[in-house]
């Protein structure tokens, strides 16, 4: 690969000086950065998330089906069914809902977080595949998943990287040239020297 071509939503290896501490946006899963301008085939990477995760849907529940039908026949009793039908509902449920509230909401670094409560939530969350699948293919149908909660960090990002520099620009120190000499008033009178006697 030479050093003109990039992978898509790659960033340039070598940023201008000026832009060295510019934000950078942060890449979103199956879409890279080209969530930033929509452009790179974001139209087409939508369609695929929903399109695959409608699919991937699909097919865990015709292996939940197998899955079912296989406690029918070794005739558990209905108890085991109902327990099967359950667990999956449940955990759906909890993979659906958890995904969804991790596109726009960011985990708490300050929050109390046990780690095995996180282990099991993350299990029940794997169990309940079916649940992420549909989250995905729905929110992929309004915009990239997570996008909204990227862009605004983002662009705040970018707001405050704009403060910064305008507060510097306005420094006479930072301007070329060192500090500035105050200019003469066009209308000023020069000075008359007093005469010697």
């Amino acid at each position: 690969m030479s050093d003109t071509q990039r992978p898509e939503g790659a960033e340039p290896a070598h940023r201008p000086a000026a832009e060295a501490d510019a934000p950078v946006p942060e890449p979103v899963r199956f879409f890279g950065t080209t969530w930033v301008d929509r452009g790179g085939g974001y139209a087409l990477r939508r369609a695929a998330v929903v399109l695959g995760g409608l699919a991937g849907a699909a097919l865990g529940a015709y292996a939940l089906r197998l899955a079912y039908e296989g406690v029918a026949i070794a005739e558990l009793g209905d108890w085991a069914r109902v327990l099967l039908v359950l667990v999956f509902a449940v955990c759906s449920a909890v993979g659906f809902s958890r995904t969804l509230t991790g596109f726009s909401h960011r985990p708490d670094p300050a929050g109390p977080v046990d780690a095995g409560q996180e282990r099991s939530m993350r299990s029940m969350v794997h169990v309940g595949f079916i649940g992420v699948l549909l989250a995905y293919a729905l929110r992929a149908l309004v915009e990239a998943p997570g996008e909204k909660l990227r862009r605004t960090e983002y662009e705040e990002a970018l707001g405050q990287y704009a403060r910064r520099r305008s507060a510097r620009t306005r420094n006479p120190a930072h301007r070329t040239g060192g500090p500035q000499q105050p200019k003469a008033r066009p209308n000023a009178r020069p000075k008359r020297k007093p005469k010697r006697r």
